[in-house]
């Protein structure tokens, strides 16, 4: 034992340094490090794109399905609070009033007459979104 310690400090230092593996692994590792970040960026890159693909194929498939033969239609839509809403639809000739809540939905009338809906209206949109909006276009026509 204590002859193998007396041959390894007999050695000089630069024996024992390990500089020349570094050296010969440095180049390696940094390409490979290249590498490997290329590839991963291309990977993500790959699939973002697939998210994206998919998202439009969903939406272009559910476009394509059969409007016409709908036999319920929204009419109105009114939001009582940031969970609770009122919604009018019409089921073939019946208007039905319906309250939204989170866990449920609840039938409050059956209209006898069906409300008139001008055919020209604009769909319901969101108070917020009405709002906003107005704000947008203020704010368009200032100078």
């Amino acid at each position: 034992m204590k002859l193998i310690l007396g041959g390894l400090l007999a050695l000089p230092l630069s024996a024992l340094a390990a500089e020349p593996v570094v050296s010969a692994t440095a180049p390696v590792a940094a390409s490979s490090l290249g590498g490997q970040l290329a590839q991963l960026v291309l990977g993500l890159l790959l699939v973002l794109g697939l998210i994206f693909a998919l998202a439009w194929l969903l939406r272009r498939v559910q476009q394509a399905g059969p409007r016409q033969g709908q036999v319920i239609e929204l009419i109105s839509s009114r939001a009582l609070s940031a969970r609770d809403r009122l919604v009018l639809v019409q089921v073939g000739n019946e208007q039905i009033l319906l309250g939204l809540t989170p866990g449920r939905i609840t039938p409050l009338h059956v209209l006898k007459e069906p409300v008139e809906v001008e055919s020209n209206a604009q769909p319901a949109t969101p108070e917020f979104a009405k709002r906003l909006m107005e704000i947008l276009g203020q704010q368009k026509d200032k100078p």
